[in-house]
């Protein structure tokens, strides 16, 4: 890819590095959750100078980290129904639109969120290549689970618009039973509420196209495991216990790709996710999934921030330039 820009140089792919991006902590964290670290992790898991210190979160007990994750959930669920509250009050919006926007959604069950721009690769619609299927998924008795989509096209992608239709289509449908919501007007503030509330974070792009995918990383440092193709951070990020790999094998064609991915997306749904999220103890606890949400915090929070990536910079890229070592 870069070796046009150095054609006399015949190690042109040494002159280009990779430094992975990060995300703010502080700016994403939940503030609930930030009371929890404070308590078990103490004050100085903001200073992010001791990645040892996420350790700490392995000593959260159960009851009070699901207590605080199940809060986070219906804080998602109050905002997105006083969001429809303002809409019907508004004028101008049927009832259909209301109920597609989440007031249906139940506060209390397994819910994933997809939120970012759509576009092809991102394959915004892979979860429903196979409806009936997805149906039982969403469906099934004392184990429902939700969708929750946002996002916003480029103004002049007009294959993504067709993509953000046609899921917004799949909102108002009433064969999902209510259980597909898309949020609209998606911006910062819409976006803190999804990466904190949402329980898994879905991100299925065609490989190897992601460029990296921050919104995962801001939902793991909630305790919002990441279900994901081994593309963009993921693909550095994934420990095998802190959410789930989406892996479909190697296909000759795009058709084929998405074919296999969906077929293990469904797979993992209906074997490890829904599973682990609804077994529970004698207190309701599901310690299974609380496993997952504490490795999720403990494996991306030192690893993923703005501060290691300013300070990535400065090492690699910066500070041998001054001293004119760069690469």
């Amino acid at each position: 890819m870069w070796a046009p820009i150095w054609p006399e140089e015949s190690g042109a792919e040494d002159q280009v590095r990779a430094i992975t991006n990060g995300v703010h902590v502080g700016t994403w964290v939940a503030h609930r959750l930030a009371l929890l670290f404070d308590r078990y992790l103490g004050p100085h898991w903001r200073d992010q100078r001791d990645d040892a210190i996420w350790d700490r979160v392995l000593d959260i007990p159960d009851a009070e980290l699901w207590q605080v994750r199940q809060e986070l959930r219906r804080y998602l669920f109050d905002f997105i129904r006083e969001r429809g509250r303002q809409r019907w009050t508004e004028g101008g919006v049927d009832a259909a639109r209301v109920l597609a926007a989440g007031t249906l959604l139940d506060p209390n069950a397994l819910t994933i969120g997809f939120a970012r721009r759509f576009t092809g690769y991102k394959r915004p619609e892979l979860i429903f290549s196979d409806p009936e299927r997805l149906g039982r998924i969403l469906d099934t008795a004392k184990r429902p689970v939700q969708l929750v989509f946002a996002g916003k096209a480029h103004p002049a992608d007009d294959p993504g618009k067709h993509h953000l239709q046609r899921v917004y289509q799949r909102a108002l449908d009433s064969g999902f039973g209510g259980r597909v919501a898309f949020v609209d007007d998606y911006d910062l503030h819409v976006a803190h509420f999804l990466v904190q509330g949402c329980d898994v974070w879905l991100n299925n792009p065609r490989k190897p196209l992601e460029a990296s995918g921050t919104s995962g990383m801001k939902a793991a440092l909630n305790g919002v495991p990441h279900l994901s193709i081994g593309d963009g951070w993921w693909a550095e990020g994934y420990a095998g216990d802190n959410g789930w790999l989406i892996d479909g094998g190697t296909h000759p064609d795009d058709a084929a790709t998405d074919a296999a991915d969906a077929e293990a997306l469904y797979t993992l749904l209906e074997r490890d996710v829904v599973p682990a999220f609804y077994d529970r103890d004698s207190d309701d606890v599901p310690k299974r999934w609380l496993a997952l949400v504490r490795q999720a915090i403990r494996t991306v929070a030192p690893r993923f921030t703005a501060r290691r990536m300013v300070k990535e910079y400065v090492e690699q890229m910066y500070a041998p330039a001054i001293r004119g070592t760069a690469p």
